[in-house]
């Protein structure tokens, strides 16, 4: 029968994921910091004066916007959801958020805003800056923006938008009770702009180990998924154990 430590030995295999997954992300963003904020590859060439600090010859500054499309999120009515699967799957705001990836909650029949996969979705409304990333298409409401790399750089994208966090973190109650940022403000953020070819070097390395991290978040879930289908039967004796190895 399903006993609490064969639920116990699958919270310790989702903990196991989850592990692996921040220590990838770690992975990836030391590069990135190591690459666009010390830049230390870099440093044997010369450096130019910036409104940024020292940057790179060859490199510049620039806004979002230059390598981004951002849509702001707008809600369906609330007569459109649902949580039995019917219609896309829709975000509200970072309610759904996970550490990287938001989980599944309400889907929508009339989506109006997307998301496209891999695209980061940032919180607009307090806590401005807390940042996913779109697993699937998806459906967002008005606390949620969309940046999505208009050159498939999506690994650059998404750290660079947590390198921003700090600046993200001053809407946070700047001159009204909660905190928000508009179109405007997400597209004008002033980032450094390395060129293309940096880019893609970066992309390349880091792009399999976002992959890896999808994948098995992708299977995790699908683990999870198949223990909330059995579990409920098990319990109910509706399914046996023998019933799983015929």
């Amino acid at each position: 029968m399903w006993t609490y430590s064969s639920t116990y030995k699958h919270s310790i295999y989702f903990s196991k994921f989850q592990h692996i997954n921040d220590n990838l992300e770690q992975q990836a963003l030391a590069i990135y910091r190591s690459w666009f904020v010390d830049f230390e590859p870099f440093k044997g060439g010369k450096f130019v004066g910036s409104e940024l600090g020292e940057i790179p010859e060859g490199w510049r500054v620039g806004k979002l916007i230059e390598i981004a499309d951002i849509i702001m999120g707008q809600s369906p009515q609330g007569r459109s959801f649902n949580e039995v699967g019917d219609g896309i799957v829709f975000y509200q705001g970072r309610t759904e958020f996970g550490d990287r990836f938001p989980s599944i909650r309400l889907y929508t029949t009339e989506p109006n805003r997307f998301a496209e996969p891999l695209s980061v979705l940032l919180s607009v409304r307090a806590p401005v800056g807390d940042i996913n990333i779109a697993h699937r298409k998806c459906c967002i409401g008005r606390g949620l923006a969309s940046i999505k790399s208009n050159n498939a750089h999506y690994s650059f994208i998404f750290y660079t938008m947590q390198s921003l966090k700090p600046l993200l973190d001053k809407f946070n109650g700047e001159g009204t009770v909660f905190g928000s940022i508009n179109r405007s403000s997400i597209e004008n953020m002033t980032i450094v702009i390395p060129p293309n070819d940096i880019i893609e070097r970066f992309e390349r390395i880091t792009q399999k180990i976002d992959m890896k991290i999808l994948n098995s978040f992708n299977e995790s879930n699908n683990l999870k998924e198949q223990r909330d289908i059995l579990l409920p039967k098990l319990i109910s004796g509706e399914l046996k154990i023998n019933d799983l190895h015929s």
